[in-house]
């Protein structure tokens, strides 16, 4: 089984490269985010018309997320329970071939003194509650998707400069710890317990190009999908294509 997550950055622009790489690909889920669509223009058509299932939850200029599977979708759910009100479309969550996958674009949170960042906290803080309830039901589950947190100086490209910034503060960290200590595994660190592997890559100063990163994009499995994982891979050919998004796919491959 292959379950793939993928920052966009604009479904319109990437639709070419997300059809091609489902083509190429074939993964069991293809998770995206940062689709810049609102509900009614999600490509739906060009997609079932390949032979996939989907569901999304789409919105203008910023945030929407979508699920693509090969597999019919079920139990589909959106939004977080605790933040009823929260007008940002970040959390879509299916079971495909029984693996419940919850597909999160999490907040970016700006900078440390922000208003954005107590609201990056506020909406951690309702993520956590969310996946502690679903893993009482779903024992096979993976969150995934672009989370904005690097979890260690090894997942950025220069720790000094990035030394309690956003993405890299301790704060920020602990709430991804948080989401593990409920009982997920880091799937990439899980297989590559060391060396680099980035994810996102600014878009000015050619940081591809040179090689400088961050790993913010993540699979978090349950203990029943651990023992099954493979290997985890970062598609950074897709980075390199023609008006990329800046986001990699990340892969994961399950027994």
């Amino acid at each position: 089984m292959k379950i793939a997550t993928w920052n966009v950055n604009s479904l319109n622009v990437r639709l070419p490269h997300v059809l091609n790489w489902l083509a190429d690909n074939q993964p069991d889920v293809l998770v995206l985010q940062e689709l810049k669509l609102e509900q009614d223009k999600y490509p739906a058509a060009a997609i079932r018309m390949m032979g996939w299932h989907t569901e999304w939850s789409g919105q203008k200029t910023y945030n929407g997320v979508a699920i693509i599977s090969r597999h019919e979708l079920q139990d589909v759910h959106i939004g977080l329970p605790d933040l009823p009100d929260d007008p940002q479309r970040r959390v879509i969550a299916a079971t495909a071939n029984g693996v419940r996958v919850i597909n999160v674009y999490c907040v970016n949170g700006e900078a440390l003194d922000s208003p954005k960042f107590a609201y990056k906290r506020e909406w951690f803080a309702a993520l956590t509650q969310f996946v502690r309830e679903q893993m009482t039901r779903y024992p096979e589950l993976v969150l995934l998707g672009d989370f904005n947190i690097a979890p260690s100086d090894e997942d950025v490209y220069a720790p000094d400069k990035w030394y309690e910034q956003i993405h890299c503060s301790s704060e920020e960290r602990q709430w991804l710890k948080n989401l593990l200590d409920l009982g997920l595994t880091d799937a990439l660190r899980h297989v590559h317990p060391t060396g680099k592997f980035y994810t996102w890559w600014d878009y000015r100063g050619a940081m591809f190009q040179k090689g400088l990163g961050l790993r913010i994009d993540h699979l978090l499995i349950s203990d029943t999908l651990k023992m099954r994982l493979q290997d985890v891979q970062v598609d950074t050919v897709t980075r390199g294509l023609e008006r990329p998004s800046d986001h990699a796919p990340v892969v994961g491959l399950f027994e």
